[in-house]
């Protein structure tokens, strides 16, 4: 637990210094042109913004440095810079450091001296020239060699910076190991978690707060891994972190997508403690604090729908935070409907007007539909159940016509013939009430017609289908309106989406019977939980189903009522 001695800071290229001790257990020098190339040219291209190389861990013995990782982009730096300095670009420089091999000492006079003819003595002169070669034809390639050259020289020395992690740890070889097989990645978080836990010149750092730091760490992490919290939070994918804290920490340091500087966070908390001289005491009681509050939003029931629905529809939990500072509960959730209302911005006249048609409705439709089915849930006060962000996030559920008449991306003869199996199910429960013959004889018109399936046949069944699975003079006006459309999950089955309601409605009810997750308003929708009962009928979404269930949702006493304009 003790990390006394422990140094970890942002370091300038052009601030390195001192011999670097390179030990057996490390193999030579294995960069190619592509690697080469591709440093140099993100160093181009930043320019004269901060740019971070991953990390150079290593450990000082008697003021020689044993590079325990980060060997492959030191020495490549070393080639960069004395190749400016030996080519006669800036012979005046000083290269500020060395590199030493313990199994090769040949290696150190070969990267202060270059020499093509001994390229193919070994393995390691070999790889070095390879890379040499590839500096000099970079610059070469540039418009201006000797422009590129002070470019990338000013650039090494005043914004590209490697993070210097100085270590005490005993065995080298040992570190060396868990590094390289990625037991301890360095990340932003694993850094930043080095830096809290560093009592180098922090005396406010005793070995008693490590213990709580450490402790309070694993709890926030493991607290992290709670899927529920984790949707609620953001809608990032948590594959992308190896260590989920490091959500929280880009969370406080307010990183925006647009950032490109990969360890943006380790830099804020460094600053923070040696620039701004804040206790790692008191910053880690902020992020404590930070946490906390984050965890009662997701405790309370009507901050974590109305918070977590405005993160779903993307305004970063950052903004909420500000939002809340200072204020009593009741003047934070007054400021959360209105963010909710500005969101949705629309008029309950206007909602019958949204059209699935129209590019620009598609994502204000999904958001209300969103909206809808998170107000209902979160109304449901004497209910524990809680609309899963997660869920919603990971099945990645779309717009979906709760009825469909349109025939559209049947193309396939295998998804005309699963429309059709799909249909004959309803049909042939229809059939056992229907005293007429138009069921029964449209049954055994697919059953004939089946095998031998072409477009123009199919499109007259479709069409047969459709009008008997639909309500009686159904004039179709509605099919791209809101009041037609649900949020499913049926992904790219063709079939399915272009299915009646009744086909819907049974494949929903197998969704739920077999446990999967389906949006409370999606799930009323197909249980016909908004028609009253003496307007009740099974097979067809009609018209008096479509204006209960708009009336449900903006109707005077309609769920989403609040929020309207």
């Amino acid at each position: 637990m003790n990390n006394r001695g422990v140094k970890l800071e942002p370091k300038l290229v052009g601030d390195i210094s001192g011999d670097f001790f390179i030990p057996s257990y490390q193999r030579g020098y294995r960069w190619d042109k592509e690697q080469v190339e591709k440093l140099l040219d993100d160093i181009l291209e930043n320019g004269s913004n901060n740019y971070c190389l991953q990390p150079i861990v290593v450990k000082n013995n008697n003021n020689v440095y044993e590079l325990i990782d980060g060997q492959q982009r030191l020495t490549t730096l070393f080639l960069i810079l004395n190749f400016i300095k030996y080519e006669g670009y800036k012979p005046r420089i000083n290269v500020n450091f060395s590199l030493d091999y313990e199994t090769r000492p040949d290696s150190k006079g070969y990267l202060e001296n270059v020499n093509k003819n001994l390229a193919e003595k070994n393995i390691d002169f070999y790889h070095i020239y390879g890379a040499y070669k590839a500096i000099r034809d970079w610059f070469i390639k540039q418009k201006n060699d000797s422009e590129a050259v002070d470019d990338i020289y000013q650039y090494l020395c005043k914004f590209v910076k490697v993070i210097w992690y100085e270590t005490n740890e005993n065995d080298s070889t040992d570190l060396f190991t868990r590094l390289n097989i990625g037991k301890i990645p360095l990340t932003n978080a694993e850094l930043v978690r080095a830096l809290f836990l560093s009592r180098d010149n922090n005396s406010d750092v005793t070995e008693e707060k490590q213990i709580e730091i450490a402790t309070s760490w694993d709890i926030i992490e493991k607290e992290l891994h709670n899927e529920e919290f984790w949707g609620f939070l953001t809608n990032k994918k948590a594959s992308k972190y190896n260590t989920r804290i490091e959500l929280l920490f880009e969370m406080i340091a307010d990183k925006h997508e647009h950032e490109k500087e990969k360890y943006y966070t380790f830099y804020f908390f460094s600053n923070k403690i040696s620039m701004d001289k804040t206790p790692i005491s008191d910053l880690w009681k902020e992020i404590q604090n930070y946490y906390l509050r984050l965890k009662e939003w997701f405790e309370n029931r009507d901050i974590y729908h109305k918070v977590g629905y405005l993160v779903a529809t993307g305004v970063h939990i950052q903004t909420l935070i500000k939002k809340a500072e200072g204020n009593k509960k009741s003047v934070f959730l007054a400021r959360l409907d209105e963010e909710i209302r500005q969101r949705i911005s629309i008029s309950t006249e206007n909602l019958w007007e949204l059209s699935y048609e129209n590019n620009s409705d598609k994502e204000k439709i999904e958001n209300i539909l969103l909206l809808f089915n998170v107000e209902t849930l979160r109304l449901l006060k004497i209910s524990q159940e809680k609309y899963s962000f997660n869920a919603h996030k990971s099945k990645q559920w779309s717009l979906e016509h709760i009825h469909a008449q349109n025939s559209q991306g049947l193309n396939k003869k295998e998804d005309q013939q699963k429309w059709l199996r799909l249909h004959l199910e309803s049909l042939r429960i229809i059939a056992q009430t229907d005293t007429s013959s138009t069921v029964r004889d449209l049954i055994e018109k697919i059953e004939a017609k089946y095998e031998n399936i072409d477009r123009i046949i199919f499109d007259e069944i479709f069409t047969e289908v459709t009008s008997v699975l639909s309500e009686k003079n159904d004039k179709k006006d509605y099919l791209h309106s809101l009041s037609n459309m649900a949020l499913l999950s049926f992904e790219n089955n063709a079939a399915l989406n272009n299915s009646t309601f009744d086909v819907k409605r049974n494949k929903i009810l197998d969704m739920d019977n077999a446990g999967q997750y389906i949006p409370i308003c999606t799930k009323r929708v197909f249980l016909k939980y908004y028609t009253k009962s003496q307007d009740y009928q099974l097979h067809f979404w009609g018209e008096t189903d479509r204006k209960a269930y708009m009336d449900a949702m903006a109707g005077e006493k309609g769920i989403l009522s609040n929020y309207l304009m």
